[in-house]
């Protein structure tokens, strides 16, 4: 039987504090040629621009480039892969005019795109490195010219506990040796950068930080709507509204040498909803005039009803020792000391390390007392990480030796992938299912295999929590540590049935995204995505356990026979549908139905993905060879959606007003112990920064 346990902050902070270590981290978002002998390319301009709004953001990136040399070439440009995102344009200026590009399966594209390059034309492709990157090709950067791309991704945002996140990743994790091997990037905007996030919420919002990035200017237009901005030129002059959208002030980099900004480091933004808001039932929906068929988006944000638990508890950490660690690994073994001294008498600790192989440090549980906890951080710090990363014999030690009479929990802390012995991803998922212990990861870095920790964390009903080096460290551990000493619901499953308290709605709804929801702790939200027909009133069921006892929630739901307001919503979904059909490969294997199905939901909704892949060619080709523009359309109804909505209210997307389906208000951090909560976060976060400045200027970055 699978135990529910507490958890004190303390411990948290060994595995957050690894990722502020000093590192070298390289960039992404960059265009360089694919003959590596060849000069680099410069980065003129780069510019950023992020609206969030009805449960979705909206990433615009556009970016010029500059080949000052006089050989013609081609070139990639390179961008990790966005949590929950999906690309839905990639547009390349053809002689000064922009062309979107349309999504063909993979070879098709590939073929496409090759022909063009043989005949001298200007063409791109973009594709999918599995979980890695999107890649870029573009074809042919003239000399002493420029080129210029623009991308647009989609992803859901989550709030959890009162607290939303937003990362523009651009640290190149630093775990992919072929690929560092092969570029050689230039990381320096030469002549103008901005950065642009405009925020309109359906709930108040009391608070925005950027704390890798103090220089942002935060404008509160009201407690719905916010905007944070931030840019820089060479020239120290600031850009004209036309050129970044904000007239926010500059601070100019020119005198170091560098250009007028770095794209080595990510940029996170938290935003903060108002205390005291309800747990609510929300839905967005898409619904094109005249068509049968329509997309909702429906976001739970439970009550506050989960419980503390206060217990003994067996803590087994696995910890990366690979040589990708080297820059964080001292951090990481301090924090391991602080979040040790945290630990209750009761308790029992483990340590398994792995690089190549796995080895059990502590030799089975041991008691939390003075002398083994010295006695253990000694023998950490004096490991020093090399190798690569064997990742299943590591778990494969953690879940060994455990105790089923004591509530336990294996915590995964990495930065990388798994790179040396059994790399399947079904074969962890396999060994997760043997035992009924949660693994909660900390996923370090946008080069970690998101896909395959992600999934293990879901499979054992735990989760998993990224990092960034330009996070709010002390939130971030604030909100793990709350998440981990509350109850938390499970086998949770929802309905939605025609409302049968007066004229039937003929609603009925399909196509449901995650297929599976598991486990969802204190805080979280929950996102599904689905297809509806018929319009009118339903009702909403929601059932699960929470340490044992049933729970169920019930609400109404309205659907709408046209909302032409979120287009978005129908990649939004696919991209889900997508997720569903890979998880289901994960387990049963890869077969050609599975992967023609995703082909043709990535093709229909204009979507890369490892199967697909999106090319860009002259437009008399695309008529020549009759390819139809379906995704160009799709790109103008969401950008003439997006323009309607910035002139129009925020929207109230809450379906429960009447009768709320939650007794409570939602959760909001606990652990820091009332009011005092602000003022520890503002002291922990001032520690970290502190420490941040400090290792750089040892450095000398």
């Amino acid at each position: 039987m699978r135990r529910l346990w507490n958890n004190p902050i303390g411990w948290c902070l060994c595995l957050i504090l690894s990722a502020v270590a000093p590192q070298l981290a390289t960039a992404a978002g960059l265009l360089t040629p694919t003959d590596s002998n060849l000069p680099q390319l410069e980065i003129r301009e780069h510019h950023v621009n992020v609206v969030i709004e009805d449960g979705y953001a909206i990433t615009e990136v556009d970016q010029t480039f500059a080949n000052p040399h006089d050989q013609q070439l081609e070139a990639v440009y390179t961008f990790p892969v966005p949590e929950k995102a999906s690309v839905g344009e990639f547009t390349f200026w053809i002689d000064g005019k922009p062309v979107t590009g349309e999504v063909l399966p993979r070879k098709q594209a590939r073929d496409l795109y090759e022909q063009e390059r043989s005949q001298g034309r200007r063409t791109a492709l973009t594709e999918q490195d599995e979980y890695r990157s999107f890649d870029s090709r573009v074809y042919p950067v003239l000399p002493n010219d420029t080129v210029r791309i623009r991308l647009v991704y989609i992803q859901p945002v989550h709030a959890e506990l009162g607290i939303g996140r937003y990362v523009y990743p651009l640290e190149e994790g630093g775990v992919d040796e072929e690929r560092m091997a092969f570029f050689t990037y230039q990381a320096h905007v030469q002549e103008a950068f901005s950065f642009k996030l405009t925020m309109r919420s359906s709930y108040p919002i009391d608070q925005f930080l950027l704390p890798a990035h103090p220089q942002a200017q935060v404008q509160r237009a009201s407690d719905q709507e916010w905007q944070v901005s931030f840019a820089n030129t060479a020239g120290a002059t600031a850009l004209t509204n036309e050129e970044s959208g904000t007239t926010a002030p500059v601070s100019a980099t020119a005198a170091t040498g560098t250009g007028a900004f770095t794209l080595d480091r990510d940029i996170v933004a938290y935003w903060r909803h108002q205390p005291g808001l309800p747990g609510a039932v929300d839905m967005v929906t898409y619904r094109a005039e005249g068509s049968d068929r329509g997309t909702f988006m429906l976001t739970l944000t439970p009550g506050d009803d989960l419980g503390e638990i206060s217990e003994g508890r067996d803590w087994t950490f696995v910890l990366d020792l690979s040589g990708s660690m080297a820059g964080k690994y001292h951090s990481l073994a301090e924090g391991v000391r602080k979040g040790l001294g945290k630990l209750q008498p009761q308790d029992r600790f483990r340590m398994v390390l792995f690089n190549d192989q796995a080895h059990e440090l502590t030799n089975g549980y041991v008691a939390v007392n003075d002398a083994n906890v010295a006695h253990y951080l000694q023998k950490l710090e004096a490991v020093q990480p090399d190798g690569g990363t064997n990742l299943f014999a590591g778990l494969k030690a953690a879940y060994r030796g455990l105790d089923a009479d004591r509530p336990s929990a294996v915590i995964l802390v990495t930065d990388g992938v798994a790179n040396v012995g059994v790399v399947a991803k079904n074969a962890f998922l396999e060994l997760l299912e043997q035992h009924d212990i949660r693994l909660f990861t900390f996923v370090m870095g946008n080069s970690a295999n998101r896909p395959l920790l992600e999934g293990m964390a879901k499979v054992s009903n735990g989760f998993a929590m990224n990092i960034s080096n330009s996070d709010d460290i002390s939130g971030r551990l604030i909100q793990a540590a709350d998440q981990l000493r509350h109850e938390s619901y499970r086998d949770l499953s929802l309905t939605i049935s025609e409302n049968k308290s007066g004229n039937k709605s003929g609603i009925k709804v399909r196509d449901l995204s995650p297929g599976r929801i598991g486990t969802l702790y204190r805080g979280q939200q929950l996102i599904v995505f689905g297809h509806y027909w018929g319009d009118g009133a339903a009702k909403l069921d929601i059932e699960g356990k929470v340490s044992g006892r049933q729970v169920h929630y019930r609400s109404d739901l309205q659907f709408p026979a046209t909302d032409t307001r979120n287009p978005e919503l129908e990649r939004l979904w696919a991209y889900a549908a997508i997720e569903n059909i890979q998880n289901r490969m994960d387990y049963l294997g890869h077969d050609a139905d599975s992967e023609d199905a995703i082909v043709d939901l990535a093709v229909e909704h204009g979507l890369v993905t490892p199967y697909t892949s999106m090319v860009v060619v002259e437009e008399s080709v695309f008529e020549q060879l009759g390819v139809a523009r379906n995704n160009n359309a799709r790109v103008k109804r969401e950008r003439t959606a997006r323009e309607n909505r910035a002139v129009a209210p925020v929207q109230d997307n809450r379906q429960d007003s009447a009768q709320p389906a939650f007794n409570s208000n939602r959760a909001y951090p606990r652990s820091s112990g009332g009011s005092g909560g602000p003022v520890l976060i503002l002291l922990l976060l001032a520690l970290v920064m502190a420490r941040l400045r400090s290792s750089r200027n040892a450095t000398g970055k």
